[in-house]
């Protein structure tokens, strides 16, 4: 084998003389080799030949034809991204406020102060790598145009109280809507809203407005409470009175009707025999009135003396 000598130095080294010829075809298959790539089980495998899109992969070892020939890129599709509007986590409990974010104008001309959190993640991952640039200033962008649009319709009172989850919901559908139009191949998992207050200059002005609506509504259902034990208390009463003056309707009736047949009774009793009824009628008088009264006994002749009877019958009644 012919040999080819080196001098290094002041040593002489002999070595074999290699062709061309296998030096290219160790070349070529180590240049072949980096034509193998794994996409891991959340992401897919794009590959472009000479830079435009030519097909898409799935998890698991693959090929492609090496550089510069074929490129592959690889995002990961099941990733939740996150992006703030209104503010910026500069690390574990702090955060940086950026109010040309978070200063919108409510549908009643109010300032409010709104700090959103949108997380999405890739539903297409060809659209999302060809389609647009910076993805995520895109979303947050987006993000805070559906927000402000949204907080535009409603007054000020929902946004702080209870309209924030329809703010949530409408701005998660706009924002969706938007990203579907210019084809981004994004899907919006979530919007939240993290924080919705009155700007800080004013934040003790509406604390003093809210004070006194609490106290309007507390006053309000003490007053409701009052007239739910006042009327129906009221109307029993009321019921009551009716119930006792229908009861003593009925009673004076039934005793004028007893009376009226006793009457007529005595009237029948009285034609059949006047002298009779007529003195039965005076001695039962008598007999009801005169236990009741002083007697007084006036014996005859000139004396004029009067005799007070004792009576007997009366039990311990000094009359």
């Amino acid at each position: 084998m012919e040999r080819k000598r080196i001098i290094i130095g002041d040593q002489e080294i002999n070595l074999p003389a290699i062709g061309i010829l296998p030096i290219l075809g160790i070349g070529l298959a180590i240049w072949l080799l980096t034509g193998i790539f794994v996409v891991g089980p959340d992401e897919v495998g794009i590959v472009q030949t000479f830079g435009k899109y030519t097909r898409t992969t799935q998890s698991g070892l693959n090929y492609h034809i090496p550089f510069p020939i074929e490129t592959v890129k690889t995002p990961k599709v099941t990733e939740v991204k996150r992006v703030e509007i209104g503010f910026r986590t500069l690390g574990k409990n702090q955060y940086r406020a950026v109010e040309k974010e978070s200063l919108m104008l409510t549908g009643d001309e109010n300032i409010v102060d709104a700090e959103l959190i949108v997380q999405y993640k890739i539903k297409d991952a060809r659209s999302y790598l060809f389609n647009f640039v910076k993805p995520e200033l895109t979303v947050r962008e987006s993000a805070e145009a559906s927000l402000r649009t949204v907080i535009g319709r409603h007054d000020i009172d929902e946004a702080l109280t209870t309209g924030k989850f329809m703010i949530q919901e409408e701005t998660k559908e706009l924002l969706q809507n938007i990203l579907d139009k210019y084809e981004t191949g994004i899907l919006v998992v979530a919007v939240q809203l993290q924080d919705v207050s009155p700007p800080r200059q004013v934040v003790a002005a509406f604390k003093d407005v809210a004070s006194a609506k609490e106290d309007k509504n507390r006053m309000i259902n003490q007053a409701e409470g009052y007239r739910n034990d006042v009327i129906p208390k009221a109307r029993g009463e009321a019921q009551a009175m009716i119930r006792e003056a229908e009861g003593f309707r009925a009673a004076r009736v039934a005793r004028a009707e007893g009376d009226v047949a006793k009457f007529n009774s005595m009237l029948a009793e009285y034609k059949k025999a006047k002298d009779v009824t007529r003195k039965r009628m005076y001695l039962e008088t008598m007999e009801e009135i005169l236990p009741g009264i002083d007697k007084f006994i006036v014996p005859g002749g000139g004396g004029g003396n009067l005799l007070n009877l004792l009576n007997l019958n009366a039990k311990g009644d000094k009359r």
